[in-house]
């Protein structure tokens, strides 16, 4: 049974959504965002990230051939979730089947929409497809962990002389409950996009997802971070990095800080005020107003 067999049959049994190319806004997983599910490097890792806290245990294993799929690559897991949820608040019905250009992908996410991107892109889906995710999270018992992959399937559709015309994929059950459902979805800058360290990715999103828009913003220890990142990096080496970026701060929307309580390095968020104005004009691209002239 040849590939292009197998995804047609998968199909069959669930209707094509295909989302809309009208600028909205950038939505993201809680679930992605608090746990380690992503490689945070740009070089191939197919060491794998065997995570467990409490009664959450999640297991991501790469392929020799393909590498583990990155956090960059976790932008297209974030423009369906933005695409599924920006349909279900329409009213629309929504599918784990969905159909895009590659142009849509690439512009949603701020990456150059040419050849090179396009097989840059190519690549991304070939890492999310091919690794594998085991977890507890959203299972009935600790010990019952859901098996998938990031997408089930994919594949590129071309017209009868050999262009291009889009890509279909097919998306998990666990990714699509995640996104379905309002109270596991948050709401992220685009300037997310724009920020190109691994570290500096993982990070933001950790720090939307639990200091959120609070006064008084949370904290973390160090420690704590480095075993959530699933980093490769030693606890030495990722406090360096943590604290170049806090020197940085790089960051959307946050403020970020660092202390040392009991002889524990923490650090702190919090997020910045913003005027409801600026907010629309980033969820369209634009940047925030200068207010310093």
């Amino acid at each position: 049974m040849t590939a292009r067999t197998t995804f047609a049959s998968a199909a069959q049994q669930l209707d094509l959504f295909v989302g809309t190319s009208a600028a909205i806004a950038a939505r993201d997983a809680q679930d992605l965002m608090a746990w380690p599910f992503f490689s945070l490097a740009k070089s191939k890792r197919v060491k794998p990230i065997d995570f467990r806290m409490g009664d959450i245990s999640i297991l991501v294993e790469a392929t020799a051939e393909h590498g583990m799929a990155t956090i960059w690559d976790a932008d297209v897991l974030i423009w369906v979730a933005s695409q599924i949820v920006e349909a279900r608040d329409a009213g629309k019905p929504t599918s784990r089947l969905i159909a895009a250009t590659p142009h849509e992908i690439l512009a949603f996410t701020r990456r150059g929409t040419g050849k090179a991107a396009y097989e840059r892109l190519k690549a991304a889906l070939d890492r999310l497809q091919s690794t594998s995710i085991a977890t507890s999270i959203r299972q009935l018992g600790a010990r019952r962990r859901h098996r998938f992959s990031w997408i089930n399937e994919w594949r590129e559709c071309l017209d009868a002389n050999g262009r291009a015309l889009g890509i279909e994929m097919i998306v998990p059950d666990w990714l699509y409950e995640a996104v379905i459902d309002r109270a596991l979805v948050l709401t992220i800058d685009p300037a997310y996009f724009t920020l190109t360290g691994g570290l500096e990715r993982w990070l933001y999103r950790i720090v939307r997802k639990h200091g959120g828009k609070q006064k008084g913003g949370w904290s973390f220890d160090i420690a704590h971070l480095h075993l959530k990142s699933g980093a490769l990096s030693p606890l030495k080496r990722f406090a360096f990095e943590m604290r170049a970026i806090v020197r940085r701060q790089p960051l959307p929307g946050y403020t970020l800080s660092l202390d040392h309580q009991l002889g524990r390095e923490r650090l702190s968020f919090v997020a910045i005020p913003v005027d409801p104005f600026d907010v629309a004009r980033r969820r369209i691209g634009m940047p925030p107003v200068d207010k310093s002239v």
